[in-house]
């Protein structure tokens, strides 16, 4: 018996030796461990396989305007130039592998906390309450990224009576407004890169201003605007906040900070081929 427990501990000093997985070591890359009948790890890599990384450059349009803009009657009417065109594909978007829409370049509209929603015509209906609303609408790249320039934007606080304006007026306090990600990406292509866009309005970050993205309780400092991607996020729902920060504080501002959940599937066939 005694031999018999000596070549037991030989063999598993073998096992360990040549990198078999301790169970702390399993569940740090994917795998199960029950006890009793409850399962400790669910093949979730979790939060640690977060990253947050700078998107590649991209096309740029330094004269893109919204040259007016207008709500009437349940219709809003836009008028854009500086070599921009609606429904058209944004050169770059093929070398990206993100998200893309293959309808083409867009205009994003955001009113209030609302998930935005994107045109592709500049004139279109969109009902809205009574009352005072504030209201975002940026010109958008194929693959949803807004363009960052001062004319080709508009930020108003406005009362809407009978779906029609009275008195916007331009926001003038410090916002933030989210934008992507939205909704459900599906397949490796949409998943393995996630873009993070959003816009904040009378708040540039670097020293005063900052965006704080909790992205499944994980949270990454942001204090330069521009998109990046989201990498490694698990299959099923994703949760992310985003709050504008000055310093510690959040800053006391209408619509801060904004929660949003998008959902990552695979495609019937990657799931079929693991």
């Amino acid at each position: 018996m005694k031999s018999l427990h000596t070549l037991l501990f030989i063999a598993l000093l073998a096992t360990w030796s040549c990198g078999g997985d301790t169970p702390e070591e399993a569940m740090d890359q994917g795998g199960v461990e029950e006890e009793g009948d409850n399962l400790i790890g669910t093949g979730n890599p979790g939060n640690d396989a977060i990253r947050l990384t700078d998107m590649p450059p991209t096309k740029d349009y330094p004269n893109a305007s919204i040259d007016d803009w207008s709500y009437e009657n349940g219709t809003f009417n836009y008028t854009v130039s500086g070599g921009y065109t609606l429904g058209r594909q944004t050169e770059d978007a093929s070398s990206l592998m993100c998200a893309n829409s293959e309808q083409g370049q867009h205009i994003h509209l955001i009113v209030d906390n609302e998930p935005y929603i994107a045109k592709y015509e500049p004139t279109f209906d969109h009902p809205m309450t009574n009352g005072e609303h504030y209201l975002l609408t940026f010109l958008s790249r194929s693959y949803h990224e807004s363009i960052k320039t001062d004319k080709a934007h508009r930020a108003v606080k406005a009362s809407v009576n009978n779906n029609s304006f009275s008195n916007p007026a331009p926001v003038t306090e410090p916002m933030l407004f989210y934008s992507r990600p939205k909704g459900t990406y599906t397949g490796k292509a949409e998943t393995e890169n996630v873009m993070l866009d959003f816009y904040p309005v009378n708040a540039p970050l670097g020293n005063e201003y900052q965006v704080k993205a909790t992205v499944n309780g994980k949270d990454f400092m942001i204090d330069e605007w521009k998109p990046y991607y989201l990498q490694g996020l698990p299959m099923g729902e994703t949760t992310i906040t985003l709050t504008l920060m000055s310093g510690d504080s959040i800053v006391d501002t209408p619509l801060n900070p904004v929660v949003r959940t998008i959902t990552l599937q695979e495609l019937p066939t990657e799931a079929a081929g693991k």
